[in-house]
């Protein structure tokens, strides 16, 4: 009589078990995505970042900014690449030195809606105040006696400091001289205060990165 096969002899190899193959694939495909993330990872791509403070209302050049490569991922078009700067674009926002450009940060002459004006203040300006600095302008009248001033009021609220001449640098001076950007809306009150002589003053806006 013939011998009668075991179940044990007739067990196929184990790579021809269908668990084994899936579990290879799942491993292969494990490796494949964690190959394609550490690539994605290390791809970089041109931007543009600000090769010095720029505040709103600045027409901006070539000069002004730098190119840099960082690894932006999905956000890559967000940023301003190199060859892209439109001709005569203009600041809309603070664009802190060493800052990736955003598009949306540039705009035309009549998006920016503001002006520059240049105060001497009543007394000098923090040190934290410097260009760039978001800082509130503040005035105080001249008094009717013309020898005293009235009390303190807010005369812009929201002003973005250019450059600061501070008192050692202003011969004879017990303040400071700012160039402050400032809304248009704000400017004929600005100019007033500063032509009947009312006493000026800034403060920084709580909060506000200089």
């Amino acid at each position: 009589m013939a011998a009668v096969d075991s179940p044990r002899a007739r067990a196929r190899p184990f790579w021809g078990d269908t668990r084994f193959v899936l579990g290879l694939v799942l491993i292969a495909a494990s490796i494949a995505g964690v190959w394609l993330v550490v690539t994605a990872a290390r791809q970089t791509a041109p931007v543009l970042a600000a090769a010095r403070t720029i505040v709103p209302g600045e027409v901006i050049g070539a000069g002004d900014l730098r190119p840099v490569e960082v690894a932006l991922g999905a956000s890559e078009g967000a940023y301003l690449a190199p060859d892209t700067l439109p001709e005569g674009a203009v600041a809309i926002r603070t664009i802190q030195e060493g800052e990736l450009v955003p598009s949306g940060a540039l705009g035309t002459a009549d998006d920016a809606r503001v002006t520059t004006i240049v105060i001497d203040t009543a007394v000098d300006v923090p040190a934290a105040v410097a260009a760039g600095s978001r800082v509130e302008l503040w005035f105080a009248p001249p008094a009717e006696d013309q020898r005293t001033f009235a009390e303190p009021r807010i005369l812009v609220a929201d002003a973005t400091v250019v450059s600061v001449a501070r008192e050692e640098e202003v011969i004879g001076s017990a303040g400071a001289g700012l160039e402050l950007v400032i809304p248009r809306a704000d400017v004929a009150a600005a100019l007033a205060a500063v032509a009947d002589g009312s006493a000026l003053s800034v403060v920084p806006v709580s909060g506000a990165a200089s």
